[in-house]
């Protein structure tokens, strides 16, 4: 009998961490979450095993502790077959624009800290010969916008990374690199924005668009929601003298 496939969600607290879980585990995966919030964690680990009958692991983690990132996957009980990041802090622009610590939070959160701990996993696939590493990244990395570009930055240097990393893992071969852009998700940490319906979709819709690109169908990039890619295409597109009219 083969054992089942096995997949560390971290960022285990979130709400989209909490829904790819879900979905992992229902397709009869082992699963285990990472989260510096072990209490929200577990949480989501305990409803997860109510519905799906899947035990899950709760690992602590704090990401932006950097020199403990080595630490923590050399600690795993066993390296997984599929490593998600679902690392991410929005933070607020308005404060970033003169408060340096927090938007230091902010670049470390979505760039540094996810970008370290997935070259992690990645050198330790590669000495296994196998592996899936998937990094939940933004649309809002795709152009700089006036309304969130520290947190744009970030994701785009996150966005970059992964690129960067899928390069050199395809050359190595047998570990797999996959990029998902969201755009609009209704979550705790959008709640307090008026996100436009058409445009907006749910957890589950990202968890659903993650198992297939990453398990299923081997997309490496993907757009959740397809209409996002072209509003991305036609927001690149515009040019420069134009857009910064537009006041995004």
């Amino acid at each position: 009998m083969t054992a089942p496939k096995s997949v560390l969600v971290i960022g285990g607290s979130s709400d989209i961490g909490h829904a790819t879980a879900l979905r992992y585990a229902q397709a009869g995966w082992q699963v285990a979450l990472a989260a510096r919030d072990t209490t929200a964690a577990q949480r989501n680990a305990d409803d997860i095993k109510a519905r799906s009958g899947v035990d899950v692991p709760v690992h602590a983690l704090d990401v932006l502790a950097t020199d403990k990132l080595a630490d923590f996957v050399a600690a795993l009980p066993a390296l997984p077959d599929t490593v998600i990041s679902m690392i991410g802090e929005l933070g607020d622009q308005k404060r970033a624009e003169t408060d340096l610590a927090h938007a230091t939070m902010i670049m470390r959160t979505n760039f540094e800290a996810p970008s370290l701990l997935l070259g992690l996993f990645a050198n330790a696939f590669q000495a296994r010969g196998a592996g899936t590493i998937v990094g939940v990244s933004s649309v809002a990395g795709d152009r700089g916008r006036g309304s969130n570009y520290v947190y744009g930055a970030a994701k785009a240097g996150f966005s970059q990374f992964l690129s960067g990393l899928r390069n050199r893992m395809a050359l190595a071969g047998g570990v797999r690199v996959v990029t998902v852009k969201p755009g609009f998700v209704r979550t705790r940490m959008t709640a307090h924005l008026k996100l436009p319906a058409p445009l907006t979709v749910d957890p589950g819709r990202v968890a659903a668009d993650i198992f297939r690109s990453a398990e299923e169908n081997g997309r490496e990039v993907i757009y959740v929601g397809r209409r996002f890619w072209l509003v991305m295409t036609i927001i690149c597109a515009i040019p420069e003298t134009v857009f910064k009219r537009l006041k995004l």
